[in-house]
């Protein structure tokens, strides 16, 4: 279960230090005192380890949502004034399963440096009605108190012609954000577990940029072009592999929907539940954002979109383990998929 949290964050700590590196001791501090920090990531040791790489990776990208979703922000400062932590269960993230340019296609973009980290598939999931597949990419170290990774992907080949012709001039001009440094640090820590802090902050820097937007601003008439025969594609095309969205796992989702939606926020209608029971989830729905969009005489116009949004989770003991059942399920993923698609 979820390690009982600390309030407090020391400058000595190894994953202090390094989550600092990258964001700022600010907002590191911030990260490591809303969070559920698992004790055994905390520490002195000089060089982190894989795990450690991974927590301050998703702590960086959890700050990173809070600052483009405003009703997670919202939600997290409730929970701070608590006085409670969150239990960080997992972030998403869509990737194209078509051309991408100098970036690796599909989940192959991200498990290539996550495995490094100490993450392995853990799960298939078709989703066939979205024309995708996810994957649970689950820590080896400590599957259940450092976040999991659902990478989805969208199979370009299942969209009709002139939709494929659209995706391939939206996605096929993506760069590779990770470079020689990244690779050179994420061969240490693959060969040993660890590594020295230098190769720990590289890795951690190259890995954000890796969730962004890698391609230039997609024609407006490509987008229109996606839009009509995968939403998915189309939140894709503005948003990257941005975190998709960022999870709370909760002891009863059921009652926590509910009084959200007492409180004002937009929830998503029904609370999606796993074909074994043990896995509930719901979200808020997705906040609006602006985005750039390419006109056919060469200017630009901004338009409202979908961003990311914020999830929660209950997960239950699986009797035949005695551990959280960690497992997703394609049922509630696509449910969950469709807080994305308000126009």
């Amino acid at each position: 279960m979820v390690a009982a949290p600390s309030t407090a964050v020391s400058s000595r700590e190894t994953l202090f230090r390094l989550l600092a590196s990258a964001v700022g001791e600010d907002r590191a501090a911030f990260a490591l005192t809303t969070l559920s920090i698992d004790p055994v990531l905390r520490g002195t040791d000089e060089r982190p380890s894989r795990a450690q790489v991974a927590m301050a990776l998703n702590a960086a990208l959890f700050l990173d949502l809070l600052e483009r979703v405003p009703t997670a922000a919202r939600y997290v400062a409730q929970i701070r004034a608590k006085g409670e932590t969150i239990a960080f269960d997992h972030g998403a993230l869509r990737t194209i399963d078509g051309a991408t340019g100098d970036l690796p296609s599909g989940c192959e973009a991200f498990t290539r440096f996550l495995a490094p980290m100490g993450y392995e598939v853990g799960g298939l999931y078709p989703l066939p009605k979205l024309k995708m597949t996810g994957r649970a990419l689950v820590h080896r170290d400590l599957p259940e108190t450092v976040p999991q990774f659902f990478v989805s992907e969208l199979h370009v080949n299942e969209l009709p012609e002139t939709t494929q012709a659209a995706a391939e001039r939206v996605f096929a001009g993506s760069q590779d954000p990770i470079g020689a440094a990244e690779w050179s640090a994420l061969q240490a820590l693959d060969a040993q577990g660890d590594c020295s802090p230098e190769q720990a902050a590289t890795i951690v820097a190259g890995a954000l940029r890796a969730f962004g937007r890698q391609h230039p601003a997609p024609a407006l008439a490509d987008y229109e072009a996606l839009l009509e025969h995968s939403k998915e594609a189309a939140w894709i095309a503005t948003e990257g592999n941005a975190f998709n969205h960022a999870t709370t796992r909760t002891d009863d989702v059921v009652q926590l929907a509910e009084d959200l939606r007492e409180e004002g926020y937009p929830m998503k209608p029904s609370v999606e539940v796993s074909q074994n029971g043990r896995v509930r989830q719901t979200a808020i729905l997705a906040d609006k954002v602006e985005r750039p969009f390419r006109l056919a005489d060469g200017s630009e116009i901004m338009r409202e979109v979908p961003g990311s949004f914020y999830e929660f989770i209950t997960r239950d003991i699986d009797p035949a383990t005695g551990m959280l059942d960690l497992t997703f399920d394609s049922g509630n993923a696509t449910g969950i998929f469709a807080v994305t698609r308000q126009q």
